[in-house]
């Protein structure tokens, strides 16, 4: 299968912790559905101090994992909100 994008898109969102509403991330997400997963390469911004779990109430949000062959975080249902 083929590799995502490098360069990727121009649109930045925020992620933030659903429980305690903490950013976790500012990451360059493609197209306008639901946040399913985050490929390593397009986050600009990374506010979390262990992969994989929110840096002040410390609940696990995602999983690490290789999809498509590049390395990438897939989301916990509820877990994760976007603006």
């Amino acid at each position: 299968m083929a590799k995502p994008n490098k360069k990727g898109p121009t649109q930045t969102v925020e992620i933030f912790c659903a429980k305690c509403k903490s950013q976790l991330f500012k990451y360059r997400k493609g197209g306008k559905g639901a946040l399913v997963k985050c490929f390593k390469e397009r986050i600009v911004d990374d506010y979390t101090q262990t992969p994989c779990q929110c840096p002040s109430c410390e609940q696990i949000f995602a999983r690490d994992t290789l999809i498509r062959g590049a390395p990438a975080f897939k989301m916990i249902g509820g877990k994760v909100t976007m603006k």
